[in-house]
């Protein structure tokens, strides 16, 4: 019982051993997010830099973002992103804070798809849908780091066949560059050896004002869409895609995500509980057009989002409930945050209108999602 109790105050102790020096400027120690005795289970903590000063903290346990740090209007720096101070906190506490999701983002209507005739029961881990890959999905995966440089990180996943019970054995990459640009460019990229369906977003929540025990209602938001996809009030898409005009959905011009989103007379916030929608974007597919903008009002700094990908999901940490402590000890409330998920529509296996989720052998998948940031003063 000794040994038992001296190992765990030595861990502790490990934990929190980092001086000044070795954080990063974030205020991280990577010693936090050392883990696992193999290559196959070990964590890290990865740091890209640019020219700029900016730099951007990442975990390959679920290919994660920790934390995003740019200037603000007074060139002050600020953590703009959600997450944890440890690996331990990521590994105990279900969240999808800065993940990588896959196989399959979003909802899958009752966990069912069907590939050449065959049905497939997946997980149903969210209002008997399943949800962001199941309850072991991506995020929750120890990813091989490769082509580690200053501003750019590779990493792979190896899902064998059944992973949730999707099928094909499939290998996954996400890399992470940071760009003079201030913008984080992720590409995602996936093969396989059987017929399978594939749908991988970064899940992000941002609070532009760097201080996320304030609400993220005050911040500005585009959405570059005519069209977004309604749902049922188990969040699950009704398979039809609807005009935003003359609707609180409408973001073709920068409103305050606040400003209507508890209007719950209008059935899709009440069914959303707030945003938590996919618009169809009119960029179709055009990675050069801006997709998306979330600006804070008061600290000034901006993210726009560009993708190649048909589909934005807005999410508005609805669900964030006081119960979860992040980064710096900071208590994350209800609507702390603001998710720009680029994507398939949800249950595109479903919907054969849709575009297609499909990936066969020989195929490659792949799928890009640039988060710029911006400073207005």
């Amino acid at each position: 019982m000794k040994t038992k109790l001296f190992i765990a105050w030595l861990a502790a102790l490990l934990l929190t051993a980092c001086g000044p020096s070795n954080l990063t400027n974030s205020g991280l120690c990577p010693d936090n997010f050392k883990s696992g005795t193999t290559s196959d289970d070990a964590t890290a903590l990865y740091v890209l830099t640019n020219a700029n000063g900016m730099e951007v903290c990442i975990t390959n346990f679920g290919a994660r973002i920790v934390s995003v740090l740019v200037p603000d209007k007074d060139g002050a720096l600020r953590d703009v992103v959600l997450g944890f101070d440890s690996i331990q906190d990521y590994k105990n506490i279900k969240s999808d804070f800065g993940a990588s999701i896959g196989r399959y983002a979003n909802r899958i209507n009752q966990g069912k798809i069907t590939i050449d005739g065959k049905e497939i029961q997946l997980p149903q881990n969210n209002y008997m849908h399943c949800l962001h890959g199941g309850p072991n999905g991506w995020q929750y995966k120890v990813y091989r780091a490769t082509n580690v440089t200053p501003n750019e990180i590779e990493l792979t996943l190896n899902s064998p066949d059944g992973d949730e019970n999707f099928p094909g054995n499939v290998t996954a990459k996400v890399t992470y560059t940071l760009t003079d640009e201030n913008a984080i460019d992720i590409k995602f990229q996936a093969t396989t050896d059987a017929k399978t369906i594939i749908n991988m977003t970064n899940h992000s929540y941002f609070n532009l004002s760097g201080d996320p025990s304030v609400p993220a209602i005050d911040h500005l938001l585009y959405i570059n869409a005519s069209n977004y996809t309604p749902v049922d009030s188990t969040f699950m898409t009704l398979g039809t895609i609807e005009p935003v005009e003359g609707t609180p959905m409408d973001f073709t011009k920068p409103k305050a995500i606040g400003e209507e989103i508890d209007n719950f007379e209008f059935e899709q916030l009440k069914n959303g509980k707030g945003y938590d929608h996919n618009w169809v974007l009119d960029t179709k597919g055009d990675i050069t057009q801006l997709a998306a903008k979330l600006v804070c009002p008061s600290s000034g700094i901006g993210v726009e989002v560009y993708t190649n990908e048909p589909g934005i999901q807005v999410y508005t940490g609805n669900f964030l409930n006081g119960t979860v402590t992040g980064k710096g000890g900071i208590v994350y409330n209800h609507r702390a945050s603001v998710c720009l998920e680029t994507q398939h529509y949800p249950d595109s296996p479903n919907k054969p209108q849709w575009p297609s989720v499909i990936l066969e052998p020989g195929q490659s998948y792949f799928s890009e999602c640039i988060y710029k940031f911006t400073v207005e003063k």
